[in-house]
């Protein structure tokens, strides 16, 4: 199976009529029924049913167009990467983080660094779950992880980037989002979210104050699902900092409690080029001249 084949078949797939495919795709009518034969032939099924009115798919024929749909576009999407990285870029560094606001002063990091590094790509990759798991299996040279996450990992190298902090988050017109810092008690009679792949930092204060039996609990299946319940007034919720997408939403309110979150980088430790240490660096720096934003 080769690209033009994939294309004749796609186009087939959406005009039914071999003339007018052919003649979009600018080759003679045999030349390109003799192609979508030969890919049948490959695959070992038919996919189009010819008739005297033109083709129809297959049921066969419909779900493998689906999917050779999808992987067309996946590769002219790799195709336009290639071309664009070959024709500025010697290297690249991927990134992988949950979510943009995880590592903040990512674009800023990265206009920085263009000025000293034009040759070098930097590409973020967004993974809510897996990401550790994807970086061990070599997709990626960076990963955005815990502390807590990399212990006992060999084969890494572990960069410090800052202290991130629970906060409660609420609506902003909600009367604890007038408040600088929020204790246990002012959570009584509250609804908590809670749950949704918390770490376990944040799974202890959420436990502790469970507890106490003065705070009514919700279960909520991920971060996304807990901001849309907050936003539909049905509680409130813990989070860690780092989350914070400083959008001015929600109120981002200090939770006073001892847990917080070490948020490091992690490199390969086979992976000793200059140009990785320097972004890492940079993006360390800019997180040590940071005082106002909070984590």
């Amino acid at each position: 199976m080769n690209t033009k084949q994939i294309d004749y078949c796609i186009e087939l797939a959406h005009t039914l009529n071999f003339s007018k495919a052919a003649e979009n795709m600018f080759v003679s009518q045999p030349t390109f029924s003799y192609q979508i034969k030969l890919l049948e032939e490959e695959v070992g099924f038919a996919i189009f049913e010819r008739s005297g009115k033109g083709a129809t798919l297959t049921p066969a024929g419909a779900q493998f167009v689906s999917y050779l749909t999808g992987m067309r576009e996946d590769l002219k999407r790799a195709i336009e990467q290639g071309q664009n990285f070959s024709a500025k870029y010697k290297d690249s560094i991927s990134i992988t983080l949950m979510v943009r606001q995880a590592v903040y002063f990512l674009p800023e990091a990265m206009r920085i660094f263009a000025q000293t590094h034009p040759d070098i790509q930097i590409v973020p990759k967004f993974k809510y779950e897996n990401s550790m798991e994807a970086f061990l299996s070599n997709d990626t040279d960076i990963v955005f992880a815990l502390k807590e996450q990399t212990k006992k990992i060999p084969g890494i190298n572990t960069w410090e980037l800052f202290e991130s902090k629970i906060y409660l988050i609420s609506q902003k017109d909600d009367s604890l989002a007038q408040k600088n810092l929020l204790s246990e008690e002012d959570l009584y009679d509250r609804t908590l979210m809670v749950g949704g792949g918390s770490p376990s930092a944040l799974k202890a204060v959420q436990n502790r104050l469970i507890a106490t039996g003065k705070i009514n609990y919700f279960n909520s299946a991920d971060h996304d699902t807990t901001l849309t319940n907050v936003a539909a007034g049905k509680g409130v919720c813990l989070a860690p900092g780092f989350l914070n997408d400083h959008s001015g939403q929600f109120a981002w309110i200090p939770f006073d409690c001892q847990e917080n979150f070490s948020c490091v980088l992690c490199t390969h430790k086979n992976d000793n080029r200059d140009c990785l240490k320097d972004f890492i660096e940079l993006l360390q720096s800019l997180y040590n001249e940071a005082i106002a934003i909070p984590f």
